[in-house]
């Protein structure tokens, strides 16, 4: 065997063996993006994550926020969206000076209880909030 004949069944061998592996793909995890509503008020944002009790991730619940702003608080607006598989979702668009702070930030769900949180934008312009779910005692 010549070494010209010798390369090219090594390169053969080597395509048949890509051709015959099987593929590959990296073992990342794609994170969805959370749900992200936009009050479109101003430059400050805050991520909430929800929990259950046992600290899983509440998917499908429901975050509320009542907004109060401008001169005198005359403007007003209610803003709800449900968070992602992983429990978050991101309000952005706050506006830095509220009426009556901290705005309270209340999560829930037909079976799995409410929580809530206080976010002051004028002390924290972009945060990060955790809401763990508690049914409500009987």
């Amino acid at each position: 065997m010549t070494r010209k004949s010798s390369v090219a069944l090594g390169l053969f061998l080597l395509a048949g063996g890509l051709l015959a592996a099987p593929a590959q793909s990296p073992q990342t995890t794609s994170a969805e993006p959370p749900t992200t509503i936009d009050a479109a008020l101003g430059s400050c944002s805050l991520d909430v994550t929800v929990t259950t009790a046992d600290g899983k991730p509440a998917a499908a619940a429901s975050v509320k926020v009542h907004i109060a702003y401008g001169f005198g608080g005359f403007h007003k607006l209610d803003l709800e969206a449900g968070t992602n598989v992983d429990g978050k979702v991101k309000f952005m668009g706050l506006p830095s000076r509220v009426r009556r702070p901290p705005l309270q930030f209340r999560a829930f769900t037909k079976d799995r209880g409410t929580g809530e949180a206080e976010y002051d934008p004028a002390t924290e312009c972009h945060g990060h909030r955790e809401i763990t779910l508690a049914k409500p005692s009987s």
